[in-house]
């Protein structure tokens, strides 16, 4: 079969408090792979494209470094299979000569395919199935750094509202509590002021 390779376009607040939508593209076409993932999972993704670095290693990095110090490689991760709404996705590893195909939830192979820098696909059949085009739902999506709902400093305030001292205690006391949604957002308002 032949594989279609798919990139992580956004990710938008589900139907529940802790759902979210993780919206995948074909590279090379107008279709999008819309799949649910929890807000953990959410949270993982999102610091990944951040490029934040949290205080203590999140359970994705964990993984990461601890087949990096066996020399095992993740060389793409592939969605296979979907049934009754579910995606199933397997991670494709390498050590040495050894290949091996690793079953796993698509949200954490996801996380995973962001930290080994590692190609993630489906299948024609799953984009038949499952791939829409978005036209009026693209306005709705989010950018991935917003995929968590976060605190609201001041009753919902706007971070423009805030001084920059004040910034940057927020911001240590969201990367504290490990809120890293919110520490992307006061980290590019601080970047903003320059």
């Amino acid at each position: 079969m032949d594989k279609i390779q798919l990139q992580i376009l956004g990710i938008s607040s589900g139907h529940t408090s802790t759902s979210y939508t993780l919206i995948l593209e074909e590279m090379n076409g107008a279709r999008k792979l819309p799949v649910i993932i929890g807000a953990f999972e959410a949270q993982a993704i999102a610091i990944e494209i951040e490029k934040i670095v949290p205080v203590r290693p999140m359970t994705h990095d964990l993984i990461k470094a601890f087949a990096e110090s066996f020399h095992i490689s993740i060389k793409e991760v592939l969605i296979h299979r979907l049934q009754e709404g579910v995606f199933y996705a397997s991670i494709i590893c390498s050590s040495g000569d050894d290949v091996h195909q690793i079953d796993a939830r698509t949200s954490d192979a996801i996380a995973l395919a962001l930290r080994f820098k590692c190609p993630i696909y489906t299948y024609e059949t799953i984009m038949q199935e499952a791939g829409i085009i978005l036209s009026d739902l693209e306005g709705e999506m989010r950018p991935v750094s917003e995929a968590e709902e976060e605190k609201k400093p001041r009753s919902k305030a706007d971070l423009t509202t805030y001084k920059s001292e004040e910034l940057e205690k927020m911001l240590e006391e969201a990367l504290d509590t490990e809120n890293y949604v919110l520490a992307a957002k006061i980290r590019d308002e601080i970047k903003k002021r320059g």
